[in-house]
């Protein structure tokens, strides 16, 4: 019995010493945040309204990893969105984890490969240029690229988070720093029904002495949307997205500058795309600047233009912002953006929708952050 009792005793010594070896770590973490909203949305439309996810979405997810030895790791995160207003899943009720949802390896040397919804290499290589940091809600970024428009509703918009995908990211090498994806066909039934296609995006970026510089390109497979206002299924065609970003920084400002061109394949004769002409090539560029005015307040300035090729169909505007931290995880915000759409555009802030074109859009918003 005694011998019984030291082996087991030292089989559970052991074990205690594997587990400690390995060296495993689960974070909670999120933001919740919240503003009110002056909206004048063409002619004589005003309305005010409390909203989520202003300045930073509001989320909370589960993020770990776990030492394998010899430099390698398992890593994971999983990410949800929510409104705080009225406690709703964020833009897709039905996906709990909409914003992240992946595993994988990372290598101190030979960098990560990750498996399931992550975001794009795109999203990567931009982010860092857009004075609002791609927010869903009042980045102007998001909001050209989001918009509801006639002539872009068949050309496929760079969505930032892919389903199904398998992604690549190198540590970094003297400054630069490579990004591929190649994510599967996926479905989803919010905020319509849709498939998209294969979607292949791969970006290359480089920082250092002050200078960020980078370049993606990302081709989407054709898929299918059903938008109730059709009589049938609307056909997405394949599209290509070729986008540019470029900072610098002179001391305290952050100039920031990116460029995006979105091209469509030719729509098949009589498919709906080629039937109601919604299948226009577009650009989105926005131009800006982040300024650090004092340890606690940032100031954020953004110009912006949207514009359909072979259509009159453009929108420009502006927009600026102010953050001030009262505390290493609070922080109140201040937003106001103009933009006005010329022709046929309904180009608004996303979760705004426009009734009539050629009108103007002026925001006005107060909101705070907390982090936890």
């Amino acid at each position: 019995m005694r011998f019984i009792r030291t082996s087991l005793s030292a089989a559970a010594l052991a074990l205690m010493a594997g587990g400690a070896a390995a060296q495993s770590s689960v974070t909670l973490y999120g933001v919740v945040d919240v503003f009110g909203q002056y909206l004048h949305n063409g002619g004589r439309t005003n309305s005010f309204s409390e909203r989520s996810g202003g300045n930073t979405g509001s989320m909370f997810g589960l993020k770990g990893s776990e030492d394998l030895g010899n430099g390698l790791k398992a890593v994971f995160d999983v990410e949800t969105g929510f409104n705080v207003n009225n406690g709703a899943l964020f833009a897709d009720t039905t996906a709990l984890f909409y914003r992240q949802a992946w595993v994988g390896l990372a290598h101190e040397k030979y960098g990560t490969l990750t498996f399931g919804r992550q975001y794009q290499p795109t999203f990567w290589i931009v982010y860092p240029t857009d004075p609002f940091r791609g927010n869903e809600v009042l980045s102007p970024l998001s909001a050209s690229l989001l918009a509801v428009d006639h002539n872009t509703l068949a050309t496929q918009y760079v969505t930032g988070r892919t389903s199904n995908s398998v992604m690549y990211r190198s540590p970094n090498l003297a400054g630069f720093q490579l990004y591929a994806m190649y994510a599967f066909a996926a479905t989803v039934t919010q905020p319509v029904p849709q498939t998209s296609g294969n979607t292949l995006d791969l970006g290359l970026s480089y920082s250092g002495y002050g200078l960020y510089a980078g370049l993606a390109y990302q081709y989407q497979h054709p898929g299918t949307a059903r938008i109730s206002v059709l009589p049938a299924a609307l056909n997405l065609l394949g599209t290509e997205h070729y986008t540019g970003a470029l900072g610098y920084r002179i001391g305290i400002v952050n100039l920031q500058f990116n460029y995006g061109y979105n091209k469509p394949h030719d729509a098949a004769a009589g498919s709906m795309a080629a039937l109601i002409g919604a299948g226009k090539s577009y650009s989105v560029m926005e131009l800006g600047a982040t300024i650090q005015a004092t340890p606690a307040d940032t100031i954020e300035i953004a110009g912006f233009q949207r514009n359909v090729r072979g259509a009159h169909d453009n929108t420009p505007g502006v927009q600026i912002g102010v953050d001030h931290s009262i505390s290493k995880r609070t922080a109140f915000y201040a937003r106001a953006g103009y933009m006005k759409n010329n022709g046929t555009a309904t180009m608004s802030w996303p979760g705004v929708s426009v009734t009539a074109p050629d009108t103007k859009q002026v925001l006005a918003v107060v909101g705070m952050t907390h982090r936890f």
